[in-house]
């Protein structure tokens, strides 16, 4: 008794009635029709066939030898899976590799589709689910089953404990209607929390800068990238120019990006390390180098950079000595930690960047002049924000569009007057102190659109805090003295550093310590903002 499937494909050329020809052959050999697919190609069918033989059906080789005596075939071929296997299989692979969760029900409520992560968060692992009512499935809502009546749901805060573990994520659903209109299922999409989260900060805040996060379309802007772009895959030195605050580092991360080195991208800011620890810092030391020294010694940024890049920032205000030793592990391509006599090769691309003018400095015999040959050989000139102005919108626009979405309200606009306040500014801290501004503005007006009055610069600052109402402190949710003299200590610190080039200028200006300005920053976190 034969009682296995036959699967096969028949090419004709068309013509009418082929159908019902194949159907008259497998009923003269007692076969069950299991599906059957007709395609046409241009003057061609293309037939799949399934069927599954009876006890009183002949062997598969006498079946297939009486199709071949319809008219026009063409060829035909035994195949292992019929075209709507393949494409279920080729669709549960496109939905297992989808970070969501799936889940589909057809128009009585039953399960058609749960992909991996789906019967991950709602612990149907080890459960037969296909074809089940949902309503009979461990489950937190029957939302789905509502869609079937022509509603739909967005962005649905569900927080699901499973055998798998706890899950949080938003739910979206929505009713599937065939080309008719009628409903015939519904679908639901499952959005991890967490992965949002991180996508939302990665696009705020991204680990890895490309050239595309650098916003501005003036033509010296834009010829700055093009150069950079085209330097990026060099091994050579960079020199970034520019005045502080317009964006130095963010080139120097798109280039490390663009690179494609393997390594790490570490950054530094020479002018923020005090002198007796830049060397250490930058070189390494080995155990017992000086009093305080970690017992296993410690790793330069030279080694950590190895394979990558090392930025040097503000390499102007590096002391003398620390630039002879700068010079030598570009030329020598190693370093010899503090207190240590071994060399330790390193093969570390150094972009540098600074707001001095170098020459000048070179004339007061404060940096060296062969420091200087080695390090601009590749110099990039990042124009200051004055001279940026069709990109002072852009930049509002995108720093609005930040601090809305930090705290989770529709971006604000700037009102007319706001933009032409923007445009008569000399921007003496470029990109940054634009980014402090929009921010400021946009958390002190409690209106969608951002008037001239909220338009605050530096020298505004003070005389505008002690303007505020009340009821502005109140929107502020400032709840304390001390809260409201952190805020007031953060505005002139950053004004400071807008104002000077440098940290240790900005201290003295204040007249605190070097080491006071940076436990501040660090205090108030002004640096990653």
């Amino acid at each position: 008794m034969n009682t296995a499937t036959l699967k096969l494909e028949l090419l004709f050329i068309d013509r009418k009635q082929i159908v019902e020809d194949i159907a008259r052959i497998v009923s003269a050999n007692d076969l069950n029709i299991v599906s059957m697919e007709v395609e046409k190609k241009e003057k061609k069918t293309l037939i799949s066939i399934e069927t599954k033989s009876s006890r009183f059906s002949p062997p598969h080789k006498k079946i297939i030898h009486s199709l071949t005596n319809i008219p026009d075939l063409i060829e035909i071929t035994e195949i292992r899976s019929m075209p709507q296997e393949i494409r279920e299989k080729r669709l549960k692979i496109v939905l297992d590799s989808i970070s969501d969760g799936i889940l589909s029900i057809d128009k009585f409520g039953c399960v058609t589709t749960a992909n991996k992560v789906a019967k991950k968060i709602l612990g149907w692992n080890r459960l037969n689910i296909l074809g089940k009512h949902l309503s009979v499935l461990p489950v937190e809502s029957l939302d789905l089953v509502d869609c079937l009546k022509g509603r739909s749901f967005q962005n649905v805060k569900r927080n699901f404990i499973s055998p798998n573990g706890r899950f949080q994520f938003f739910s979206a659903g929505v009713p599937i209607r065939d080309i008719s209109g009628e409903i015939t299922g519904a679908i639901e999409i499952m959005r991890d929390m967490k992965e949002i989260r991180e996508l939302a900060n990665e696009v705020a805040y991204p680990s890895h800068y490309s050239f595309s996060d650098i916003i501005g379309k003036s033509p010296a802007f834009t010829d700055a990238i093009s150069f950079a772009q085209k330097i990026a895959l060099t091994s050579s030195i960079v020199s970034i120019r520019g005045d502080s605050g317009t964006g130095k580092e963010l080139f120097a991360r798109a280039i490390h990006t663009e690179s494609r080195l393997k390594g790490e991208f570490v950054a530094v800011n020479c002018a923020a390390l005090p002198e007796s620890l830049l060397e250490s810092e930058l070189f390494g030391y080995e155990k017992g180098a000086f009093t305080g020294a970690e017992k296993k010694g410690k790793q330069g940024l030279f080694e950590i950079a190895d394979n990558g890049t090392l930025f040097l920032d503000e390499i102007a205000d590096m002391p003398l000595g620390a630039q002879a030793k700068i010079l030598r592990v570009i030329q020598e391509k190693s370093v010899r930690r503090v207190g240590g006599i071994k060399e330790i090769p390193v093969n570390t691309r150094i972009i540098t960047a600074t707001s001095r003018i170098i020459e000048q400095m070179i004339q007061e015999n404060t940096f060296r002049q062969d420091l200087y040959y080695r390090i601009n050989v590749l110099p990039i000139h990042v124009p200051p924000l004055k001279e940026r102005d069709d990109d002072i919108p852009l930049l509002v626009d995108h720093f609005l569009s930040r601090t809305a979405n930090q705290s989770g309200i529709q971006p604000k606009k700037l009102s007319d007057a706001a933009l032409n306040k923007l445009f008569s500014h000399d921007w003496p801290g470029n990109i940054r102190e634009l980014k402090n501004v929009i921010e400021r503005a946009a958390i002190i007006s409690d209106k969608d659109v951002i008037d001239e009055h909220y338009i605050l610069f530096g020298h505004d600052i003070e005389k505008t805090i002690k303007g505020l109402k009340k009821g502005s402190f109140n929107d502020l949710q400032i709840r304390s003295l001390k809260e409201m003299m952190g805020i007031y200590e953060k505005g002139i610190l950053k004004s400071a550093l807008e104002k000077y080039p440098s940290i240790r200028k900005s201290a003295m200006a204040l007249k605190i310590s070097h080491t006071a300005f940076i436990n501040k920053i660090k205090k108030y976190d002004i640096g990653s903002e």
